[in-house]
């Protein structure tokens, strides 16, 4: 049973200083793992996040103000209770806009923060193509190639956006069965000499230049390390 649309969150565009605050929680991976695991189940406090890294709830706690700090989650003050604190991502709809102006520094970081997300989804399509006979179809790849102006392009990433808050669910909501899962998608002009794919004799996944079957991930942007939700670069 699909989750139905889910309403359309605010989203939050990034500035330089973000983008400096982002790697620096990237940097760290203690930080990098609350920013998960508050990506996945929308709220907590340091001794649950203690117990699901194996920290201890002195130390999450530190982490959890120094994230607050720098402006990535915040406090859920009417949870608060007593030295009880209740903290929620405000990672979960970024966007980086393209042209954003940054200082030396700024740009450096984003560009860290670009590293960073490049490794990580490289590795997923490794898996993705490695172990796509043994996922038993949880695995799905799709590639393709249109010739579409700047305005289908837009309409298309929106359309895709939308068709994610149709199958999203809350954070912390998890179905029978379900399992998290890395969607990525990348749209871009291929206007180039394209190296020669090998001949695969019409079968299998590469087979079809249009057309499922062929594993592969497809993103909203999110899912880089440490940083669950919505990213648009």
């Amino acid at each position: 049973m699909l989750a139905g649309m889910a309403e359309r969150p605010e989203m939050r565009v990034l500035t330089g200083p973000d983008l400096k605050a982002f790697y620096k929680a990237l940097s760290n991976p203690v930080r990098r793992d609350i920013l998960s695991y508050l990506g996945d189940h929308g709220e907590a406090n340091s001794t649950s996040v203690a117990k699901a890294l194996g920290e201890s709830t002195g130390t999450t706690s530190y982490h959890l103000r120094k994230l607050a700090e720098l402006n990535l989650i915040a406090e859920i003050e009417e949870r608060s209770t007593g030295r009880e604190r209740w903290w929620r991502s405000l990672m979960t709809n970024i966007f980086t806009p393209p042209g954003l102006e940054m200082t030396e520094d700024e740009r450096e970081a984003a560009l860290k923060i670009g590293a960073l997300k490049m490794t990580h989804d490289l590795n997923l399509v490794v898996r993705a193509y490695a172990g796509y006979d043994a996922a038993a179809g949880w695995n799905q790849i799709f590639r393709a190639g249109l010739r579409m102006t700047k305005e289908q392009v837009i309409a298309f990433t929106e359309e895709y956006q939308a068709l994610l808050r149709k199958y999203a669910h809350e954070p912390g909501e998890n179905p029978p069965g379900s399992r998290q899962m890395a969607v990525r998608l990348m749209v871009l002009p291929d206007d180039g000499r394209r190296p020669g794919m090998p001949d695969f004799g019409g079968d299998g996944p590469e087979a079809s230049g249009f057309g499922g079957g062929a594993p592969e991930a497809s993103e909203s942007g999110g899912g880089e390390p440490g940083a669950p939700g919505s990213d648009g670069r």
